[in-house]
């Protein structure tokens, strides 16, 4: 069921969940998105990607929240106004530690904050627990219960 999207402007990082992703073996696909406009054009649909079916929802939202154009939080806040998007789970993959940012990102819907490791090792580990948690384990309101 649907895909991953991956909201990052920094190309490292980047790099890095992708390979953590498949490392641990998730065979969805990753949407990469590299800033908040950006982010908010796919979502809505608007932009260059005006015509994508909307309908068609990620399993999870990984996001950073230090973005150019539009911030994290920002986003966070953008969306919260649509029904649709308050189903997807949004996982804040952040370096932030600052106790405003968590407290903003839960109060505008984020499912979890994790900050990110900087060991590739430890990286790599965070990712195997996000996937497990929000793919495997969690029920989504987007797919039926059995």
């Amino acid at each position: 069921m649907g895909y991953i999207v991956l909201i990052e402007d920094n190309s490292d990082d980047e790099m890095l969940t992708v390979r953590a992703l498949k490392k641990n073996n998730v065979n969805k696909d990753v949407i990469v998105l590299h800033d908040g406009a950006e982010a908010l054009d796919f979502f809505l649909a608007t932009g260059r990607f005006q015509g994508r079916d909307i309908r068609q929802k990620p399993a999870l939202i990984l996001l950073d929240l230090k973005l150019p154009k539009i911030s994290g939080l920002e986003l966070l806040e953008k969306l919260s106004t649509e029904a649709l998007m308050k189903q997807i789970p949004v996982v804040v993959l952040t370096t932030s530690i600052e106790s405003q940012d968590v407290i903003s990102s839960y109060q505008l819907g984020a499912n979890s904050y994790i900050r990110k490791p900087v060991d590739f090792n430890e990286f790599t580990g965070t990712i195997s627990k996000i996937v497990d948690y929000w793919l495997s384990l969690n029920f989504s309101a987007l797919e039926p219960v059995a």
